[in-house]
Formats: structure tokens, C-alpha cells, sequence
């Protein structure tokens, strides 16, 4: 891993929205901080909860079961997961997996705290 492979992961509260903003890759190393920020935040049973995509460059399919998990968690706790700011190329590995159909997109944060 080089030094600039971390991922950060910002969480913050708009009205009854937790936003979850990860910023780096989302591979086998580094899913397992964004699956504990995901179940951390649905733990506190907020309205819907949004995962802004807008600063990950990649992701692979360890990153991609993190996020059926989280749909999963969030379907059966009833608070509503939104994904937004995708990059192009984790949009085209989401469309690759048919998982574009699975969740909900929106193109920008203010289209998912919107909706």
C-alpha cells in the first residue's frame, strides 16, 4: 500500500439525514472501515442515510458487498439508503453488476437529501 491509499470517511448530519462521504478506493483492505461507519450510523436509526460517492475513484467487489449489506441493514431497520456523486467508473461497475437496479441513485447530495 502506498501512503496516500487510506480511506477517510466523513459522517455528518443534514436535518434528519446522516450523510457518509468515504474518500479514497473501497477494495478488500479498506471495506471493513466503511462497512463499521455504515452499521455505526444505522445504529442510530436516522431518517434515510446517504452515502456520497463523489470521492472514491474505485471500488471493487469487496466494496461492492459492503454496500448490499448495508441495503440489506437498511431495509430491514426501514431507513432509507441513497447513493450519490458516483464516479463514472464505480457508476459503470454498479451497471456492470445490474446493481444500479438495487439501489437508489441520485446524481448530486442535494437531489438525496431531497428526495
Amino acid at each position: 500500500m502506498n501512503a496516500g491509499s487510506t480511506l477517510e470517511i466523513a459522517v455528518e448530519t443534514s436535518g434528519e439525514t446522516t450523510i457518509v462521504t468515504p474518500k479514497g478506493e473501497v477494495d478488500m483492505a479498506r471495506s471493513p472501515l466503511l462497512r463499521k461507519s455504515i452499521a455505526d450510523v444505522m445504529k442510530a436509526k436516522p431518517k434515510r442515510v446517504v452515502l456520497d460517492l463523489s470521492g472514491v475513484p474505485y471500488m471493487d467487489s469487496s466494496g461492492l458487498a459492503t454496500m448490499v449489506e448495508a441495503l440489506q441493514n437498511s431495509r430491514k431497520n426501514q431507513i432509507p439508503l441513497l447513493l450519490c456523486s458516483l464516479t463514472p467508473r464505480v457508476r459503470s461497475i454498479l451497471e456492470i453488476a445490474r446493481l444500479n437496479t438495487v439501489f437508489t441513485l441520485c446524481d448530486g447530495r442535494a437531489q438525496a437529501l431531497n428526495g
